[in-house]
């Protein structure tokens, strides 16, 4: 799973409607194009291309008073989603994710009400647990990575990994519980994108090509 459709389709979303340069601000807003790969080229073909797979509609917006070329803003359709949604799921869920479709779905799991969130975190717990099992059977973390020579460390790292992953989903999962956050349903949700004309202080200030479309 590549982190650019759940990162595009979540910034569309939040918009409401939106054009692909105003995409590209709040990727770069979040950070998203120093840990994923939402460069701008990544942005704008993903753009186009889901609106050609029917999950984006794209209107062409006439140039404003001032000059400058027409812009195509984009808007969730229907499949759209429902594709975001199954995107956000599987990102919370899937225990073997990268780091960037993990965080892109932290980033947007407030769009779930809070008791699916707990749910598909402990389900995330529940699949670390079981492939942490899986290498054990080849693998006794107690006897050390030595045990298979040099090879033993890729198992030590497997297990520190599983181990970590299962420790921050647990605590995060507390959180939720306890309150933290405002899911779908309890209110204003926290905003995260930035406001028409809003400047950008994490912005690269790079032209790319697509900026104008």
């Amino acid at each position: 799973m590549s982190a650019i459709r759940l990162l595009v389709l979540g910034a569309v979303r939040q918009h409401g409607r939106a054009h692909g340069y105003q995409i590209r601000n709040d990727l770069e807003f979040w950070g998203a194009h120093e840990w994923s790969n939402a460069k701008p080229g990544s942005i704008y073909h993903a753009l186009k291309q889901m609106a050609k797979q029917g999950e984006l509609l794209a209107h062409e917006v006439a140039p404003s008073t001032a000059g400058g070329p027409p812009r195509t803003e984009y808007e969730l359709t229907e499949a759209g989603t429902t594709e975001y949604f199954r995107l956000l799921r599987e990102s919370l869920v899937e225990y073997d994710q990268k780091m960037d479709v993990l965080s892109a779905g932290v980033g947007f799991i407030v769009d779930l009400p809070r008791t699916e969130a707990v749910e598909l975190l402990k389900e995330r717990v529940r699949a670390i647990e079981a492939w942490r099992t899986s290498v054990t059977e080849h693998y006794t973390p107690e006897d050390g990575p030595e045990q298979l020579g040099h090879i033993g460390e890729i198992m030590n790292m497997w297990m520190s990994q599983a181990d970590s992953g299962a420790e921050w989903t647990r605590g995060f999962i507390k959180r939720i519980e306890a309150g933290a956050h405002v899911f779908s349903g309890e209110g204003e949700p926290f905003v995260g994108v930035l406001a028409e004309g809003e400047e950008n202080p994490y912005a690269t200030g790079v032209p790319a090509e697509g900026d104008d479309d």
